[in-house]
């Protein structure tokens, strides 16, 4: 079954050449014109992925981002200008999966968009034969893409999960930034170093709302672990 992306930009221009890529790629893409119009598309549902410009006027792509986190994890890739960087950076803090800057090339574009099914697990591949990762208190089910910690559900974007799955699956080792990038990314994707710090922020404040302490361990100088002193809040 064809994947079905949502692409939200002001601009019919940028829609138009990126349904046209999508579709080009075996995809099915529909289209909002606006904050608003995505919400109610979100709403409708029989969606697997958004294409969300951040830079649109009344509601932006960061305000839409933060609604559809309140009880969604659907997979987000935010457009940006280029001289946008906090906004992307920002835009990966509230739980955007990816992003791609304009102007942009179509062909980077599907394939960052296939990356992060893939990583969803909406992109085929999966390999449930090492299905459950448990460490302590901190349980994560490959297949069902679940992750909990002490029977707490923590909801977790695909880069996240992706993450999570790199540290948990090798808790005794200390990961570069480049590794995780590898991991989360996958091969062939450039993106800046300083980007895994926003989602390893993001994964240490959800898992602190679950009542976690130390999920995540910074080595100085070389990258991050699984953290060894993970424990529960007093």
């Amino acid at each position: 079954m064809a994947h079905r992306i949502l692409v939200v930009d002001d601009e019919p221009h940028i829609r138009d050449v990126i349904c046209f890529a999508l579709e080009r790629a075996g995809m099915v893409s529909t289209t909002a014109r606006n904050g608003t119009e995505a919400m109610m598309a979100f709403h409708r549902g029989n969606i697997d992925l958004i294409v969300l410009d951040i830079g649109m006027p009344e509601m932006d792509g960061l305000e839409v981002c933060r609604q559809i986190r309140k009880t969604s994890g659907l997979p987000i890739l935010f457009l940006s200008a280029r001289d946008e960087e906090i906004d992307r950076v920002l835009g990966l803090e509230i739980g955007g999966d990816d992003y791609v800057t304009k102007p942009f090339s179509p062909r980077e574009l599907v394939a960052r968009v296939k990356a992060i099914l893939k990583r969803s697990g909406n992109g085929g591949g999966f390999d449930n034969r090492e299905n459950m990762l448990v460490a302590g208190e901190v349980s994560l089910a490959r297949a069902a893409r679940t992750v909990s910690f002490g029977g707490t559900m923590v909801t977790t974007t695909a880069l996240e999960f992706s993450i999570l799955v790199a540290l948990l699956s090798r808790p005794e080792m200390v990961f570069s930034r480049e590794q995780l990038m590898a991991a989360a990314y996958g091969p062939g994707i450039h993106v800046a170093d300083r980007t895994i710090d926003s989602h390893i922020r993001n994964i240490r404040a959800k898992f602190s709302a679950a009542g976690a302490i130390g999920i995540i361990a910074t080595v100085h100088g070389v990258g991050f672990r699984f953290g060894s002193d993970l424990g529960r809040k007093a």
